[in-house]
């Protein structure tokens, strides 16, 4: 059974920066890939940005060039590095074993709150 446990998320104004960490059981990002997921009040969960067992990224296009995704594989942990944030990034944030395929291992999730 893989667990993930997400950290990093917190309050922060407009225009700030967090960054996010999924940390896995075991080594399964290398294998799978992760995908960093959010979900704001009322909405639909929707893919944030994408890394695929070969490194290769993808984002979606509210967070192109503001967010950047990567992988310590030797720790088991994707990150989110998130700059220039604004009140739409507000929700909470989930990672997800498995990109572009997801799986069903996903975090607890992270709550982000960007406000002044």
């Amino acid at each position: 059974q893989v667990q993930l446990v997400e950290s990093g998320g917190g309050l922060v104004q407009p225009g700030g920066s967090l960054r996010l960490s999924c940390a896995a059981s075991g080594s399964i990002f290398s294998a799978v890939g992760a995908g960093w997921y959010r979900q704001a009040p009322g909405k639909q969960r929707v893919l944030v940005a994408g890394i695929r067992s070969s490194s290769n990224t993808n984002y979606a296009d509210s967070v192109k060039g503001r967010f950047t995704i990567s992988r310590d594989s030797a720790k088991n942990t994707v990150y989110l590095q998130m700059n220039s944030l604004n009140s739409e990034d507000t929700a909470v944030y989930y990672c997800n074993a498995g990109f572009p395929a997801p799986t069903p291992y996903w975090g607890q999730g992270t709550q982000v709150t960007v406000s002044s």
